[in-house]
């Protein structure tokens, strides 16, 4: 299995993609237009943040005018995967039983229902994995 590259994002990485995801798609001035301006940046480090997204792979983006227009690659589902399998990569020396123990505590802390959310969740992965007579 080819290894994962480590995906690390900073607070104004995160709030773009938040952005991406919920607009589906947008240039770096509508992206500075709504983040830029509440946090007082410019254009250019919207710009920048960007395209190091792009170059993480995590927006893909066309050129449209003279504009890119960005859309992101992964939903956010699929990106808290591969964060956590990249956690559980660094973390879990190749044995499973702390990361599953750390993240049931975690879920329980959460809210006590994630349990039985995780049993429906093993059962419903359980069901569909199982081959059809």
């Amino acid at each position: 299995m080819t290894p994962v590259p480590r995906i690390r994002l900073g607070k104004l990485e995160m709030a773009v993609l938040e952005h991406l995801w919920s607009v589906r798609f947008a240039d770096a001035k509508a992206v500075h237009s709504i983040i830029g301006t509440q946090r007082g940046i410019t254009l250019n480090t919207i710009q920048s943040t960007l395209e190091r997204l792009h170059d993480k792979g995590l927006l893909s983006r066309g050129k449209i005018s003279h504009a890119y227009i960005y859309v992101p690659k992964l939903q956010r589902e699929q990106l808290m995967g591969r964060i956590i399998e990249d956690v559980m990569t660094a973390f879990s020396d190749g044995k499973s039983q702390p990361m599953l123990s750390a993240f049931v505590d975690f879920a329980a802390r959460v809210d006590e229902r994630n349990l039985e959310r995780l049993e429906r969740l093993i059962a419903a992965r359980r069901e569909a994995q199982e081959p059809k007579p």
